[in-house]
């Protein structure tokens, strides 16, 4: 068996990855879908933590598009990470994978709250843990939330799931010509204002020197080619 090149990853995916018809709510079907594409790496001796975004349940800008209050929209989108949260821990509990959830926002009836140290040995002992709500703070994505993260529980590699194999200079599902990058520095990413992750994110795992790698989740074996070290998408780094 191929020996894995990452050993300790964090996954970040949006909630669309959970979403059914019309990119809206949680479908059973992805969710087992997603679990099965985990296990396939975590079968490898990967150590996998997950944070997940809220996009198929909860946007904030259409609650400020409303006059909504920006703290009170994050939070609300933090919640709803944390039903995503739960429905792939399910999922994951069905193919044999043990999955404990943690939370920034503490909520003992349903999760773990967060806690570094915890996640760690979770990670050591081949549990896949799920991490919810964020940085627990308005004003801050999930991406800078999987940034932030990656970097506590001493991860190799942070993966940007998506639904494109890559990155790209335009819109690829509007610009047939458009250009994939097989590679980028963290500041080419930046200047060229490529909305692969956020500025906040991308700036911190530049700071701590945090690879990235952006990819199709839903490409065959993407992500276990991509741990075994044949990138599969673009990589970001140094």
């Amino acid at each position: 068996m191929a020996l894995p090149k990452y050993h300790r990853i964090l996954l970040k995916m949006g909630g669309e990855s959970l979403a059914g018809e019309n990119n809206f709510g949680i479908s059973p079907n992805c969710a087992d879908s997603v679990a099965a594409t985990v296990k396939s790496i975590h079968d490898l001796g990967v150590e996998i933590a997950i944070v997940i975004g809220a996009g198929n349940l909860w946007r904030g800008k259409d609650g400020l598009d409303h006059g909504m209050d920006r703290a009170t929209a994050d939070h609300m989108g933090m919640l709803a990470t944390v039903m995503n949260a739960l429905a792939l821990a399910d999922a994951m509990g069905r193919v044999g994978i043990e999955t404990r959830v943690q939370t920034a926002i503490e909520m003992r009836a349903v999760a773990e709250p967060y806690i570094r140290g915890r996640a760690i040995r979770h990670l050591e002992k081949g549990r896949v843990v799920i991490l919810g709500a964020g940085t627990g703070n308005p004003y801050f994505t999930t991406d800078t939330a999987a940034a932030l993260r990656s970097m506590e529980i001493d991860a190799e590699l942070l993966v940007k799931a998506t639904k494109v194999d890559g990155v790209y200079d335009t819109d690829p599902k509007i610009d047939p010509n458009a250009k994939k990058f097989e590679r980028l520095t963290y500041i080419e990413a930046i200047n060229r204002g490529l909305k692969v992750l956020d500025g906040t994110a991308l700036t911190l795992c530049m700071d701590n020197q945090m690879p990235i790698v952006v990819l199709d989740l839903w490409a065959p074996d993407s992500l276990k080619n991509t741990v075994l070290g044949n990138i599969q998408g673009t990589l970001i780094s140094y």
